[in-house]
């Protein structure tokens, strides 16, 4: 142990995954530190789509065993952290995204989760407000929304007697201690760097890019569609590429407001919205939801994702900073995947075990696929 330290673990970032990190720690009974300097921040600019995604099953895995934690902590949940289970449909336009609906079905059914192909009727008949002639559909039932913010928050409270919060800005970082910006230093048995894109300022080694994304939320309106709306062209061809894409991407909050995506601008650090970028997607938008244009948009902002170059984030020990420990690089699942991050990185930091679901994923996951000796190897 060090000896005065400011506590056990200090997290840098009191976002989703650094509030999660923080709650997760606590429960271990370790006391906690959390030094946020409220830069705005990808939880706040966020849709809150709780979304299992398998590009590998290592995302697969995560996203699952994720999506499952967050349900257990709903009973507790207040009220305000907005958390549903609604469910996403996952919209084909055409033959060729009903077979990857097909596919991405077999892939959620082999992880026991519920799921189920739909037809183009059925479509029309679960979501009225869709234009008719789509192919049909992929139901993922266990999918939900939360309003992030309020849960990280909550997170961060619920525990405080071992968590602490300061807001101040880091600008600096040695394994286990932190300088802050009055030039401080605090020290600890470990540093935990979980603040999304910013973490870059601090390690600029981290394989790290910003993708761009805007946002739009509506007026409060009578509920117009049940379940979170995505196109499979989302994971097909939209963003897949390197340019600037937009996707149909839509939920109706418990608000009543509709909140309206995706777009996807690679190497962005301007938070200004774009109007173009803006309107391509709300027109993208109207070809599955012919009314939204009737409807009256009240806000709309941009946030960015950090991402890594193989998709995935990095959890586990800086492997030239012994001490500094990373949860970075979760790109648009940072809210999905907070809680199996947070059991993921304290069991390594813990030497505990790590959670079964996750154990044949490790590498994939670890930093040194990225930086250290072994990435260079």
């Amino acid at each position: 142990m060090i000896e005065g330290k400011a506590a056990d673990v200090i997290v840098i970032g009191g976002g989703i995954i650094g509030a999660a990190c923080a709650d997760e720690l606590a429960r271990h009974g370790v006391n906690v530190l959390v030094l946020d300097c409220q830069r705005p921040a990808a939880t706040a600019a966020g849709m809150g789509h709780l979304v299992v995604l398998d590009h590998s099953p290592a995302e697969l895995a995560l996203g699952n065993y994720s999506v499952g934690l967050w349900r257990e902590l709903a009973p507790h949940m207040p009220d305000d952290c907005a958390l549903r289970t609604n469910g996403t449909l996952w919209l084909a336009c055409n033959d060729q995204e009903m077979v990857e609906a097909e596919r991405k079905h077999a892939a959620l059914n082999e992880c026991g989760m519920a799921c189920e192909l739909l037809t183009g009727a059925a479509v029309a008949d679960a979501e009225p407000a869709l234009r008719p002639g789509l192919a049909g559909a992929l139901r993922v039932a266990g999918d939900g929304i939360l309003y992030a913010p309020n849960a990280a928050r909550w997170l961060l409270q619920r525990q405080p007697h071992q968590v602490r919060q300061q807001r101040a800005e880091v600008v600096d970082v040695e394994g286990p201690r932190v300088r802050l910006a009055d030039g401080q230093w605090l020290q600890a048995d470990a540093v935990v760097l979980a603040n999304g894109i910013h973490a870059r300022t601090l390690c600029p080694e981290l394989p790290l890019e910003p993708k761009k994304g805007h946002l739009l939320i509506t007026d409060r309106y009578p509920a117009r569609i049940t379940h979170t709306l995505v196109e499979l062209g989302y994971v097909t061809s939209a963003h897949q590429g390197k340019g600037p894409s937009v996707a149909f991407n839509v939920q109706q909050r418990p608000t009543g407001q509709l909140f309206v995506g995706s777009s996807r601008q690679f190497d962005q650090d301007d938070a200004a919205i774009d109007a173009a970028m803006l309107g391509r997607m709300l027109r993208r938008a109207m070809e599955f939801l012919p009314d939204l244009g009737t409807l009256n948009g009240i806000r709309s902002w941009t946030g960015l994702r950090a991402a890594s170059p193989d998709g995935q984030p990095l959890i586990g020990e800086h492997p030239a900073q012994p001490g500094l420990w990373l949860a970075v690089g979760h790109e648009g699942l940072g809210v999905t995947t907070a809680t199996g991050t947070a059991r993921l990185l304290a069991a390594q930091l813990l030497r505990a075990p790590l959670p079964e679901p996750l154990q044949a994923h490790l590498n994939a996951f670890l930093p040194q696929r990225f930086i250290g000796a072994s990435a260079h190897a």
